[in-house]
């Protein structure tokens, strides 16, 4: 039998489309674009970046240096929207490397990034313009700029061509060259504790990681295998809650689509908005969402025991990038009874390494060749070993990060002869084979002498009934070294005192681990994919140490 090849993202959309043309491909809150709309469009992206002599080159291959880049970039400065995944779909189709970025960046935050990246072309929404044209001062060579109209009513800024207007004058060309699954797929991860980086995918491994691309052994499937499992899927409709410009948001709507499923958008994308989400599921029977741990399972659950939806078609709730409360897990299966909770681990540079189903699992069973190394990371831990280690991941995984080789052998090493992604959490692989996670290294907090996760608190400190969110740091201490702080969100009509919060943390956590301070905020901070934004909370906690 001869071998299939390998699907890319781009060719596999376009044999989808092929197959179901005419059915729903994404569906806005205004207009609803079909298969063959999607693959018209977003050929005339390609047409576009092509007709800039934009792409693949060849003779700035370096094989034994993966951190550099062969292709030009393209950057999407987008809220959600049929632009962001139609330009990265298009980018594909021109062999140029797409890349996420961060929407509220200020423009000094913007220019690190395009100063690292070096994108050739910039999709951006017109809200952004101000900060990006500030960004671009600093730049002698203008990259190509496409403006996707809004209602923030701002005009085309000076050089820039209009979206719309430049698809309008566009031919959906041909693919030629075609992409390959050894293209690369760029994405950044959000710099929450250092600057941000640029995870270098190889698109065959993403298509097959985390994309889920691949069979029962986690092989990846070949084309024809792909689109027959698409096209035989009963068509789902698949909802991402945190913005696409985070790598779980469009590896969600992207797996979607090479699952055969429509993406569906809410109506009011740049804020997340719990009832604006759930009438979008209910109106378009949406089969899957994506939610990012308590900041966005707090407010759905709120909104459900307030208005609750008829939720029939809604199979799957997957929670990823931060952890969720047993309670409001608990919440969400008795309020969409139809519905799977689906808890992952996994990371930028990993993919889903990890899974726990419904509210009563407290641990989680690994996926692919997840692994968990010891803490030297020279061996792989056996299943009941007590030492705690590093959580990593075999198989599928980036190449390098972008520009940097130091933080690509620190992060992606080969032990006896399987190459893994090391990015930072701590875990323990228990008996029974399940990993329990322990917390991500960058927010282990050094007290005493004792190390603390901050996720582990702060999983303690949100279940305290009135406590409406929380964030735990450390802070400089000159007894302790450090000392645990808990910024807390309380509800309004609690009486909690310092005394009696730490009363009930301490029935679940060892007395080293608990909070020196309560730093009480209006609002909990976080980021737009509801990850803990640690600098802003040790900001807060240092501001009244």
């Amino acid at each position: 039998m001869k071998a299939q090849r390998q699907p890319d993202l781009a060719t596999l959309h376009e044999a989808i489309a092929e197959r179901r043309p005419h059915e729903p491909c994404f569906i806005g809150p205004d207009r609803t674009y079909s298969w063959r709309e999607i693959t018209d469009r977003s050929r005339k992206v390609a047409s576009i970046l092509r007709g800039a002599g934009l792409g693949f080159h060849r003779d700035r291959v370096v094989p034994d240096q993966p951190w550099r880049s062969p292709h030009d970039h393209l950057a999407l400065l987008l809220h959600n929207g049929v632009e962001y995944l139609e330009a990265l779909l298009g980018a594909h189709k021109a062999r140029v490397a797409p890349f996420n970025v961060n929407f509220r960046y200020t423009a000094e935050e913007l220019a690190a990034v395009f100063r690292d990246a070096a994108p050739a072309a910039i999709v951006f929404h017109a809200r952004l313009a101000p900060a990006l044209e500030q960004a671009l001062r600093g730049f002698s060579a203008r990259p190509l700029l496409l403006q996707v109209a809004d209602d923030s009513g701002i005009d085309l800024v000076a050089g820039a061509i209009d979206y719309e207007a430049a698809l309008a004058g566009a031919e959906a060309a041909e693919l030629d060259p075609e992409p390959s699954p050894d293209d690369l797929h760029l994405l950044y991860t959000g710099g929450t504790t250092g600057a941000p980086k640029g995870v270098m995918w190889r698109v065959g491994d993403l298509v097959c990681g985390p994309l889920g691309v691949r069979d029962g052994d986690g092989a990846p499937l070949g084309l024809e295998e792909a689109v027959a499992r698409a096209v035989a899927n009963n068509a789902g409709r698949v909802l991402t809650g945190p913005p696409f410009m985070h790598g779980a948001g469009t590896w969600f709507a992207l797996g979607g689509w090479l699952s055969g499923a429509a993406v569906v958008m809410q109506r009011r994308p740049v804020r997340f908005d719990p009832a604006d989400m759930l009438d979008t599921c209910e109106r378009n029977g949406v089969t899957s969402v994506m939610v990012v741990g308590d900041a966005f399972a707090s407010p759905l659950v709120e909104e459900l025991r307030r208005a609750p939806r008829d939720l029939p078609e809604l199979r799957v709730i997957l929670n990823s990038g931060a952890p969720m409360r047993a309670d409001l897990q608990a919440a969400l299966e008795e309020l969409a009874p139809g519905a799977r909770l689906v808890d992952t681990l996994g990371s930028s540079e990993t993919g889903q390494q990890a899974t726990r189903s419904g509210s009563a699992s407290r641990t989680f069973q690994p996926r692919g060749r997840a692994v968990v190394l010891d803490a030297r990371r020279s061996r792989a831990l056996a299943p009941g070993d007590p030492e705690s280690g590093w959580l990593a991941q075999g198989g599928t995984i980036p190449l390098a990060y972008l520009n940097d080789e130091a933080k690509t052998r620190a992060t992606f090493i080969t032990l006896d002869g399987t190459r893994y992604a090391v990015p930072g959490d701590r875990a323990r692989l228990l008996a029974d084979g399940s990993i329990e996670l322990l917390g991500r290294e960058s927010t282990t907090i050094n007290t005493g002498g004792e190390k603390v996760f901050a996720e582990e608190v702060e999983a303690v400190v949100r279940s305290v009934p009135g406590i409406t969110d929380a964030v735990v740091v450390g802070r400089p201490s000159p007894r302790w070294g450090q000392e645990i702080v808990a910024v807390i969100e309380v509800d309004p009509d609690t009486t909690l005192s310092d005394d009696d919060l730490r009363l009930r943390i301490a029935r679940s956590l060892a007395r080293y681990k608990l909070p020196k301070a309560f730093v009480r905020v209006p609002e909990v901070q976080r980021h737009p994919n509801g990850k803990s934004d640690y600098r802003w909370a040790q900001r807060a906690a240092r501001e009244v140490a």
